[in-house]
């Protein structure tokens, strides 16, 4: 077996069957954080899905980080580059090395997460089926410089807090315009909350990768 890009937790259903191909779901924690943080938000799918929970290459005290930023709002670009690029890895060995189902990958990300779960939706375009993006945004560059894949087979859910005290609400609302604009179909939930995942932002999601699955 090759070696994974990338330090990685492996939820999988308790009986593989033969010949079955599986859906995926690829976690990706916020800054200082790590592989073992997102997992309770998607508790119970190991029974029908593989879940990858993967942490971030970068040392981050108390945890890991996937990318570093300069200022508000502006990733080190060159780090950026390298994380993104670590993470196709992963999804591209991922697909090699375990029965996943290609037409069925998601993405789910909180905050740093986010940020890179939606960067991927664009550069990945239809080899993604849905995103969870928790309190994110699309750097600029990304806008701007990436090479913008079409996202109209793509499906998001994009929530943020209102009183988000990390990254601006605004942020959030520009999330789902962009994504929009795109021709994505975007599902935006807002709650009153701070920078965090409240239960009721948590039902929803739940709910919603629920019915991606049964499309």
């Amino acid at each position: 077996m090759m070696t994974a890009p990338m330090i990685y937790e492996l939820r999988q259903p308790a009986q593989i069957e033969p010949d079955q191909t599986y859906p995926a779901i690829f976690l990706l924690h916020g800054i200082g954080s790590n592989e073992k943080n997102m997992l309770p938000l998607v508790e119970g799918f190991e029974n029908k899905c593989f879940i990858f929970s993967i942490r971030g290459h970068l040392p981050q005290p108390p945890g890991y980080a996937f990318f570093t930023i300069q200022g508000y709002g502006k990733p080190h670009r060159e780090v950026f580059d390298e994380g993104v690029n670590k993470l196709t890895q992963f999804i591209d060995y991922a697909c090699r090395q375990y029965p996943l189902d290609n037409e069925q990958l998601f993405l789910l990300g909180f905050s740093q997460g986010a940020i890179l779960s939606m960067t991927l939706g664009v550069t990945l375009g239809s080899r993604i089926k849905g995103i969870v993006a928790l309190s994110g945004y699309v750097p600029a560059f990304v806008k701007d410089e990436y090479n913008i894949k079409p996202v109209d087979q793509l499906s998001l859910f994009i929530s943020h807090g209102e009183m988000d005290q990390v990254l601006p609400f605004e942020w959030g609302v520009a999330n789902d315009e962009y994504f929009r604009k795109l021709g994505a179909n975007v599902t935006f939930r807002t709650y009153p909350e701070g920078h965090s995942v409240s239960e009721q932002n948590h039902q929803e999601l739940i709910r919603w990768i629920s019915e991606q699955l049964d499309k």
